[in-house]
């Protein structure tokens, strides 16, 4: 009996010492665990086990953010917008433009410029050109259309100033503003 105890004695400290995870397993019986403490008797230490994070819900947006100045203004330009070249009502797309409160803008000027040139009013639409050209001179849609107003009138040579105006604007002569107003110029397309 004492070689025996011996040999499992030896097996339990070799395991030991190379790091064996369970070397109590060389026995019928593991040993029983050390005493533990008045704090350590008063709740047993539990281990949770390993949970998956639980999945963030999402959070629904407000389906549309407060309305500030700016995008107030660009869904009020849109809407005149659509009534001019969309739905063709002229009167009704100048009255809405109007009502943004940026008659200074050079788009704003430009379509109630264009606007009322296809309602006839010449006159009015040449003081919407030059307060949009006053506000942006380089404006490719504005120059189109100014010299569109011209060759309505039948001044071809001041449309084809304007023609080469816009065509130094775009840098060539396939930008559409160039190519409907030599359209217009040259009797082919009106706009």
């Amino acid at each position: 009996m004492y070689r025996k105890a011996h040999v499992v004695a030896a097996f339990i400290l070799t395991g030991a010492l190379i790091g064996a995870p369970d070397f109590a397993a060389a026995v019928d019986t593991p040993n029983p665990a050390p005493p533990q403490s008045s704090a350590d008797t008063a709740k047993p230490a539990q281990v949770k086990p390993a949970q998956a994070k639980p999945k963030k819900k999402k959070v629904r947006k407000p389906a549309r953010k407060p309305a500030t100045e700016k995008s107030t203004f660009l869904h009020d330009y849109r809407r005149a917008y659509d009534l001019v070249y969309r739905n063709h009502d002229y009167a009704g797309g100048i009255q809405a433009l109007r009502a943004l409160g940026h008659d200074e803008h050079a788009d704003v000027a430009t379509m109630i410029g264009y606007a009322s040139r296809k309602l006839g009013r010449y006159d009015e639409a040449k003081v919407w050109y030059d307060k949009a050209l006053d506000s942006n001179p380089r404006n490719a849609r504005t120059l189109s259309y100014y010299g569109m107003w011209h060759a309505e009138q039948g001044n071809r040579l001041k449309a084809q100033d304007y023609l080469a105006s816009v065509r130094s604007i775009c840098g060539n002569t396939s930008c559409r503003e160039y190519a409907e107003l030599k359209s217009a110029i040259d009797g082919t397309g009106t706009y």
